[in-house]
């Protein structure tokens, strides 16, 4: 008789159930199961509940984030045993495919964004791991694990994906498009590279107002005032880095038109909707262009800053919720303005 658990189940665009569903078995020996201590909301699971991923099937546990205890490791398992206290990356990775040799672990063969997404996820009392040595990291004795949550996606999707492809790099200007989660790890890994100035471009003043605690120096309400025109005037011609963390048409925009010359457009947000690239314009300017989702190979180097206090990733954690709460979780979570929400933590 298969033991029950509570996960957060997906039934389709707009629909999602808190329901007793079968705890995860190991299907093969590369597998552990973790027991889930603390687990978070991303955009991410916004776009699956909103029909912007159909690459995720009615049924499936959602959440590809969290730090828990490997309750059962595969026969296979080398680096994990039971007992061990984790991470969850929200990328899986097999560790021997053509992309995972290249560190794009995101676009490994057997892996990539799995969790949460073609297999279930975290958002649940129990989650099965895929290929565990590659797809955990070992939580430091005394660590603050609702912390370390924020290792799972958004620290490296910032970082790696809007910092490292955006080159940035000692002196530059920087402008990110979007304060949400994603931007403000984008700042907070941005300060890594001392660029002199850090432009913050969002709606909610009171994410401009965290911006600016976390570092941010120059803070824009496009609410208000026109962003384009704000950062043409204060600057020479444009940011050296335009990194777009939000995923809509009009914040990428704003980013192709405050780029300078020789300069980076790093897009970070996951766009359901084409945008309108200006190449007319941007050819003769010397842009880069870069994409991509992340891959986790930052992960340690970023676990070593956590627990060195160079950066504090609990300055994001705004609520905390139960388990038996995650509906209302994602009411908070899907309603940030008003709620004055960043992340939220979910715990059993």
């Amino acid at each position: 008789m298969k033991k029950i658990m509570k996960g957060l189940v997906y039934g389709g665009p707009g629909k999602i159930e808190l329901k007793e569903i079968p705890r995860p078995e190991l299907l093969k020996p590369t597998d552990v199961v973790v027991k889930v201590l603390k687990t978070t909301i991303c955009g991410t699971d916004l776009g699956i509940l909103h029909g912007k991923t159909p690459s995720c099937l009615p049924g499936t546990t959602l959440g590809h984030e969290g730090v828990g205890i490997v309750d059962e490791a595969g026969s296979s398992v080398r680096n994990f045993k039971k007992g061990d206290h984790v991470i969850i990356s929200c990328i899986t990775s097999d560790g021997s495919c053509e992309y995972c040799k290249k560190q794009m672990y995101a676009h490994c063969e057997d892996g990539g964004w799995i969790l949460g997404h073609l297999v279930n996820g975290t958002q649940a009392e129990y989650v099965r791991i895929p290929h565990a040595d590659n797809s955990l990291h070992h939580v430091p004795a005394r660590a603050d694990e609702e912390a370390l949550v924020m290792l799972s996606d958004i620290l490296p999707t910032g970082h790696e994906i809007g910092v490292l492809n955006g080159r940035v790099k000692p002196g530059d200007t920087i402008a990110i498009v979007g304060a949400g989660p994603i931007g403000m790890s984008v700042l907070l890994t941005a300060l890594f590279y001392s660029p002199a100035r850090i432009f913050m471009i969002d709606l909610d003043g009171n994410r401009l107002k965290m911006a600016k605690k976390f570092g941010a120096t120059d803070l824009i309400n496009s609410e208000k005032e026109d962003a384009v025109k704000a950062i043409m005037s204060s600057t020479k011609d444009g940011v050296d880095v335009a990194i777009e963390a939000v995923g809509y048409p009009a914040t990428f925009d704003i980013c192709q038109q405050i780029v300078r010359p020789g300069g980076h457009i790093a897009n970070v947000g996951v766009h359901g909707k084409p945008v309108d690239l200006q190449l007319q314009k941007l050819w003769i300017r010397n842009i880069t262009l870069t994409t991509g989702l992340v891959n986790t190979n930052t992960t340690p180097m970023l676990l070593k800053t956590v627990m060195s206090g160079k950066i504090d990733p609990n300055q994001l954690i705004t609520h905390h919720f139960k388990l038996d709460d995650v509906l209302k979780a994602y009411g908070v979570f899907g309603n940030a303005g008003k709620e004055k929400a960043m992340k939220v933590i979910i715990s059993p």
